[in-house]
């Protein structure tokens, strides 16, 4: 066989080469594991610390007496409440204060916090500004 012939060959035989990489692809050091986050790191001697601050810790409410079961059937019907826009969430909290003070004259709009508004996001876990607004 020619030369050509077998690179032909090399490059079509084999596993798929664009796929994914597992552990029985690899050499013989690659662990790919389960996708768990470490709780700790290895130094360099190759020994394992582990970080108590890295640890998840699971907050579970306590459900004694709770009615609903965890199950939800594929046989149940599908939510007939519609879509929450930020429109429709805007109506059903703040627009009837909002309603109410204009009718009875007392509206201020420099004073917006009154009805919820937050000019600034300083200690929120999710700030809104600037990298988080959809570019």
């Amino acid at each position: 066989m020619g030369l050509l012939q077998n690179i032909v060959r090399g490059l079509v035989r084999g596993s798929d080469r664009m796929a994914e990489i597992t552990g029985k692809m690899g050499p013989r050091s690659y662990n790919q594991g389960r996708g768990a986050k470490r709780v700790g790191y290895l130094t360099s001697n190759r020994k394992f610390v582990k970080v108590k601050e890295m640890v998840p810790e699971f907050i579970v409410p306590d459900l004694t007496g709770f009615k609903l079961r965890p199950y939800v059937s594929y046989k149940a019907p599908a939510g007939t409440e519609e879509q929450m826009t930020a429109e429709r969430l805007f109506k059903e909290t703040s627009a009837p204060a909002v309603e109410k003070d204009v009718e009875s004259g007392s509206f201020d709009p420099n004073n917006l916090e009154k009805y919820g508004f937050e000019p600034n996001q300083k200690g929120k876990l999710f700030k809104l500004y600037p990298k988080n607004y959809v570019q």
